[in-house]
């Protein structure tokens, strides 16, 4: 997400390499995505109350993920480490441990903390020393999919001053489909920088220069529970916060694309909760409060 004005942008780290292979059945509905349409009922008790298309058809559920059980649902989730892709901030190692990657009491709780002493953060590069551990999980290599309606329903940590960065994000199986980052997409559906933590910021990336991708004032406090919507056609994208639409973006490519090209291709899921960087770095003189916790209460897929 790069905002506008004085706001703040993010590093572009986005590969995802997978952390395990550890499957457990734990707390998800998973339908793959060529399977055949649910029931009514399974639709309704996997995805909650039958959502409609504005044509009337309803959605049909492809995925559930409530969060029900005591331990991730490695068979769908693949905890990010910075090991494995050297995804971070450099102020922080985003690491596969319980007390940063937890499922307890119905949500996921991705955490952001502070060690007793600095460590050595392992990537494939260099590496470098931190005192702070953060989460995250994709569905890299587990389930994807090209169109549809995505729901998150999320709360931010309660945090007011420079420092954390929390995002509900879709990133593509392939991210080199149509070249070099953004060219061949991502949908940030929700992003949360903790000294800005009266709004979230939505961004759609995908060539450089194209207008309406964002919008920095959909404002609430996102530190109560709030559900965030994607719906995602062949000819726009269109972002919503509890209901009220926040962005609503045309796929209007440069070309040789056309449209619904680079969003023509499936994408995986993204939950982060980890340290922020430029002008949402850490101050070691005022921090936030660590541990700093999102929790999802669920995930929800539609076709």
């Amino acid at each position: 997400m790069a905002p506008s004005g004085s706001m703040i942008s993010k590093p572009r780290r986005r590969l995802l390499v997978a952390a395990t292979l550890l499957v457990s059945a734990l707390g998800a509905t998973v339908v793959p995505a060529g399977a055949a349409p649910r029931t009514a009922a399974a639709t309704t008790s996997g995805c909650g109350t039958t959502v409609r298309k504005a044509n009337g058809t309803a959605w049909v559920c492809t995925l559930a993920e409530n969060f029900d059980g005591t331990a991730l649902n490695r068979a769908l989730w693949v905890p990010q480490t910075s090991a494995s892709s050297g995804f971070g901030s450099q102020d922080d190692c985003y690491v596969d441990d319980p007390d940063n990657i937890a499922v307890s009491g119905g949500t996921l709780k991705l955490s952001v903390r502070k060690e007793a002493a600095p460590f050595a953060c392992a990537t494939p590069a260099e590496g470098y020393t931190t005192r702070y551990t953060s989460g995250m999980v994709s569905t890299y290599t587990k389930w994807s999919q090209a169109f549809g309606r995505y729901e998150f329903r999320a709360k931010f940590p309660a945090a007011t001053v420079n420092g954390l960065h929390g995002a509900l994000w879709m990133w593509p199986d392939n991210p080199l489909k149509y070249g070099p980052w953004p060219l061949s997409g991502e949908i940030d559906v929700a992003e949360v920088y903790s000294q800005y933590n009266d709004r979230a910021i939505p961004y759609i990336h995908y060539w450089p220069g194209t207008a309406a991708q964002t919008n920095n004032y959909c404002l609430l406090k996102v530190t109560d529970w709030h559900t965030y919507t994607l719906e995602w056609t062949t000819t726009s994208l269109k972002i919503s916060f509890d209901g009220k639409v926040c962005v609503n973006e045309p796929i209007t490519p440069a070309a040789p694309l056309v449209a619904p090209q680079p969003f023509d291709h499936p994408f995986m899921l993204a939950l982060t909760q980890g340290l922020g960087v430029y002008g949402n770095r850490l101050d070691p003189a005022t921090p936030p409060a660590f541990p700093a916790t999102m929790q999802v209460d669920y995930v929800r897929v539609w076709k």
